[in-house]
């Protein structure tokens, strides 16, 4: 911990599987990195007294509440974690930001452009964070310089996949995420906003769109797949699936950039490896080479463990929220924050619209 670290009070809405991602980041962040804030997990709020009881006590906060607007009116709060359903995140987030408060939040940041562009004009004049966490998969943030750096060259096509199979599982059925009322889209939200974000980071601002939707069980009002086409301003094009409905696949969140020089490729179930192929190499060598993004000149490997040995899924949390609060301290602007997000709901807007009417939807403005 640094020598000049003051509190920063934390409450964090919701206590499903992503507060146990965030309350984990929240625990650990100052065990690898040297951050400059003396984080107090003052309380923890979910709908039921019993669970947000013991969620407390599991995970190491102070307490616990059931009533988020008497969190958010805390005077001992510095900052507002939100990690519930997605139709609650526009009310909480904007009393929290009206409140003073630094505001996190679980993406989609909200059910809709419209509703996004609330958000972001509210927190306008407080740090916010939308917890797009794969930015910060050490094997992306690679990619990411090699791009910057030039090395593919021109980039010719982006393609990226979000593929899980839990869609049609009878067991899950009446999950929150199913219902439109709630999530506002299925795979969409769930899914391709991430792919989105991170085509955004890697490859620049889409410029056209269009798509298609399928729902597979009929009773639901929400997409169960989405299929995208897409032009960028670098004059690239760009395809994008996201299903819920991909047999066999758990969690592979996957995209692939061709360019003139080069090309780079990532799959998140393998987390920890980046390939690369390089066309400056002589013809007899030429091949794609899986580099495993653990060694000491790889971005962020020097807070963790001896190169060879790899990082978690939990690990992209810690690095999210110690990035933050470096740049809090800094008085830096963190990314991705709200007006990223809303970009990204934006898209997702079009997304919806294009499927629709059939038509590409031009989103340059």
């Amino acid at each position: 911990m640094a020598g000049q670290s003051r509190k920063l009070n934390v409450a964090m809405i919701g206590a499903g599987f992503m507060g146990r991602a965030h309350s984990n980041a929240f625990q650990q962040a100052g065990h690898f990195f040297d951050i400059p804030y003396e984080l107090k997990l003052k309380v923890v709020c979910a709908r039921k007294r019993e669970a947000a009881e013991q969620f407390a006590a599991q995970w190491g906060w102070e307490g616990s509440q059931t009533d988020w607007r008497s969190v958010v009116a805390r005077e001992d709060i510095d900052l507002v974690d939100i990690c519930t359903p997605n139709h609650t995140h526009a009310a909480i987030a904007i009393a929290a930001a009206e409140a003073g408060k630094m505001v996190l939040c679980e993406k989609p940041l909200a059910m809709n452009y419209a509703e996004a562009q609330r958000m972001a004009r509210a927190a306008r004049n407080v740090p916010t964070v939308v917890w797009f966490n794969y930015r910060r998969v050490p094997a992306i943030a690679l990619a990411k310089q090699l791009v910057d750096r030039g090395k593919i060259g021109q980039p010719y096509h982006y393609r990226a996949t979000y593929l899980q199979s839990w869609g049609g599982d009878p067991k899950v059925a009446d999950a929150w995420r199913f219902r439109q009322s709630e999530a506002g889209s299925g795979a969409m939200g769930d899914l391709l906003s991430h792919s989105l974000d991170l085509a955004l980071l890697l490859n620049g601002p889409i410029t056209e769109l269009t798509s298609t939707l399928k729902t597979f069980i009929p009773k639901r009002a929400v997409d169960d797949a989405v299929l995208l086409l897409a032009r960028f301003a670098n004059d690239s094009v760009g395809t994008f699936e996201a299903t819920r409905f991909a047999t066999g696949c758990l969690n592979r969140n996957c995209f692939e950039i061709h360019g003139s020089n080069g090309a780079i490729r990532f799959n998140l179930e393998d987390l920890n490896r980046l390939e690369v192929f390089d066309g400056g190499d002589a013809m007899e060598i030429q091949g794609s080479h899986n580099v495993l993004v653990t060694g000491a000149e790889h971005p962020y490997a020097r807070h963790f463990w001896p190169p060879g040995h790899i990082l978690g899924y939990e690990h992209t949390f810690i690095t999210t929220l110690a990035d933050f609060l470096a740049c809090l301290a800094e008085d830096r602007e963190f990314h991705p924050n709200f007006d990223d997000a809303a970009e990204v709901q934006k898209l997702l807007d079009a997304v919806e619209t294009s499927a629709k009417n059939r038509t590409w939807i031009d989103v340059s403005k």
